[in-house]
C-alpha cells in the first residue's frame, strides 16, 4: 500500500514522535530545574557533561538512523523480512560499540575534560556525573534501535508510550535522588545521572515487551536468524557511517559552543544551559517533523514515487513552521514566567530573558533548514549531508569563537551565531534538493 503524503498522513507519522519529544523534554526541563535550584555549578556541569555524553551516544544513534533510512526504503518496497535482518545486524554492531564507549568514558573522561574545562568545580562535578551516566550507554543504544524500527515502518505510536514511561520514571527519581527525599540519600548531580540510567532501563524493558507480545515480529523476521554478517554490516555502514560522523560533529559543535561560553565564566554557562533547555522545548515539533521527513522521503522513494518528494518536503516545512511559531509568543510575552521554571536566581533569569528573542528568530530559520536537511538524509545521500554539516559547523563555530573570545561581545551576540549555522544548512540543503543527483539514490 502506498504511503500517503497529505497533511493528515504526515501528522499521523509525526505526532507520536512529537509527543515522544515532549516526554524527553520533560526530563530535560526537570533536570535543569532541579539542578538549577540545587546549585549553579551542578547546573553547568550536568549541562556540559550531558552534552559530552550525547556526543558519544551519536555513534550509536547515527548507526540506527542509517538503519531507519534503509528500513524505511524496504518498508516502501514491501520487503519486510529484510527489515528484521537489518534490525538483527544492528544488535551485533551496537553491543561491542557500547562496551568500547563505556570503557572509553571510564578511562579517558577526566583527562579529556581537564583540558577544556576552566573551572575546577565544574570539572569535578562533570566527572561525578559521567561516572554514573556512562552505564546508560548500553540501554540507550538498544532503545535507539527499537526507535529506528518503529519509525522506519511508520508505526510510531509505540514511541509515545515508551518515552512517557521513561520520562515519568526519570522525573520522579530525579526529585528523590537529587534532593534525598523519602529516605533516599541526597546525591545531587549523581542522583540526576542515576535517575537517567534507571529510566533508560525501564524504557528498554517496555520496548522489548511491546515487540515480543504486541508486535508481529516474525513478519519482520525480528530476532530470527541471529547470525553475524559482514556483508549486512557494511551495507548499513555505507549509509550510516556519514550520519554517525555528522551527528558526532553536530554534538561536538554543541559541546564546543558551551565550552567557549564556559571560558567566559560560570554565570554565562549557567544562563546558557537554561536557554538550551528552553531551546530544546521549542524544538520539539521540529524534531518530530524532521524524523517524519527522512522516513517518509525514504518510504515514497522505495515506492518509486520520486516526483512527489518536493511536494512532501514543502508540506512538512509548512507544518513545521506553523507548529514552531505556536511556541514563540509564549517566550516573548511571558519570558520571566518561562525562565523562572528553571531557577529562582534573579540574575540568571534576567540573563536568560535577554537571549530568548534570539532563539525565537533562529527557530524560524531552523524550521526550514532542518526539514530540508533531514529530507536529504532520507534520500540516502548521507555523504552530502555530512558535507553540508561540516561546512555549516565550521562557519558557525568560527563566528561563535570570534564573537565570544576575540571581540568579547555580549552573550546575546554569541548566541546570534545560531542564525549563521541555520542559514548555511538550509541554503545548501535546498540547493542540493533542487540541483543535486539524489533522485537515482540506491540504498
Amino acid at each position: 500500500m502506498n504511503q500517503a503524503i497529505d497533511y493528515k498522513s504526515i501528522w499521523k507519522v509525526s505526532y507520536p514522535i512529537i509527543l515522544s519529544g515532549v516526554a524527553q523534554n520533560i526530563v530535560n526541563v526537570t533536570d535543569t530545574a532541579f539542578l538549577g535550584r540545587y546549585g549553579i555549578v551542578e547546573l553547568g556541569a550536568a549541562g556540559n557533561a550531558g552534552i559530552f555524553y550525547l556526543v558519544l551516544m551519536m555513534i550509536g544513534f547515527g548507526f540506527t538512523i542509517g538503519c531507519q533510512i534503509i528500513i524505511g526504503r524496504r518498508n516502501g518496497e514491501g520487503n519486510l523480512r529484510e527489515i528484521g535482518e537489518l534490525f538483527n545486524a544492528g544488535l551485533f554492531f551496537l553491543l561491542p560499540i557500547s562496551l568500547l564507549l563505556f570503557a572509553f568514558v571510564k578511562l579517558f573522561t577526566p583527562q579529556i575534560l581537564s583540558t577544556v574545562v576552566a573551572s575546577e568545580n565544574i570539572l569535578q562535578a562533570s566527572i561525578d556525573y559521567l561516572s554514573i551516566r556512562s552505564y546508560g550507554i548500553f540501554f540507550a543504544f538498544f532503545n535507539f534501535l527499537f526507535i529506528a524500527f518503529y519509525t522506519g515502518t511508520t508505526n510510531t505510536k509505540v514511541l509515545t508510550k515508551a518515552t512517557f514511561i521513561q520520562a515519568g520514571v526519570n522525573v520522579v527519581l530525579d526529585y528523590l535522588l537529587i534532593f534525598g527525599k523519602l529516605g533516599l540519600p541526597e546525591m545531587g548531580i549523581k542522583g540526576a545521572a542515576l535517575a537517567s540510567v534507571i529510566s533508560e532501563i525501564v524504557a528498554l524493558l517496555y520496548f522489548a515487551y511491546f515487540t515480543l507480545v504486541r508486535t508481529n515480529y516474525k513478519k519482520y523476521n525480528l530476532f530470527q536468524e541471529l547470525t553475524f554478517s559482514w556483508k549486512k554490516q557494511l551495507h548499513i555502514l555505507k549509509t550510516a557511517a556519514p550520519i554517525m560522523l555528522q551527528n558526532f560533529m553536530a554534538l561536538c559543535t554543541w559541546l564546543s559552543f558551551f565550552m567557549i561560553i564556559e571560558q567566559t565564566g560560570e554565570f554565562n554557562l549557567g544562563v546558557s544551559h537554561i536557554v538550551r533547555s528552553i531551546y530544546m522545548v521549542v524544538m520539539i515539533p521540529l524534531f518530530g517533523f524532521s524524523s517524519a521527513a527522512s522516513t517518509l522521503v525514504s518510504n515514497i522513494m522505495g515506492e518509486n514515487r520520486i516526483e512527489e518528494v518536493p511536494l512532501l518536503i514543502k508540506r512538512i516545512v509548512i507544518m513545521s513552521i506553523l507548529a514552531t511559531a505556536a511556541f514563540l509568543p509564549m517566550l516573548l510575552i511571558f519570558p520571566s514566567e518561562v525562565t523562572s521554571i528553571y531557577t529562582d536566581d534573579a540574575d540568571l533569569i534576567e540573563g536568560a530573558i535577554k537571549i530568548l528573542p534570539v532563539i525565537c528568530g533562529a527557530m524560524l530559520f531552523f524550521s526550514i533548514a532542518f526539514i530540508t536537511f533531514s529530507s536529504v538524509t532520507g534520500t540516502g545521500k548521507t555523504l552530502v549531508t555530512l558535507s553540508i554539516e561540516f561546512i555549516s559547523i565550521s562557519i558557525y563555530l568560527s563566528f561563535a569563537y570570534f564573537f565570544a573570545l576575540i571581540l568579547d561581545l555580549s552573550l546575546v551576540a554569541v548566541w546570534s551565531s545560531e542564525f549563521i549555522y541555520f542559514s548555511f544548512m538550509g541554503l545548501l540543503s535546498i540547493l542540493y534538493l533542487k540541483f543535486g543527483n539524489w533522485k537515482n539514490s540506491v540504498i
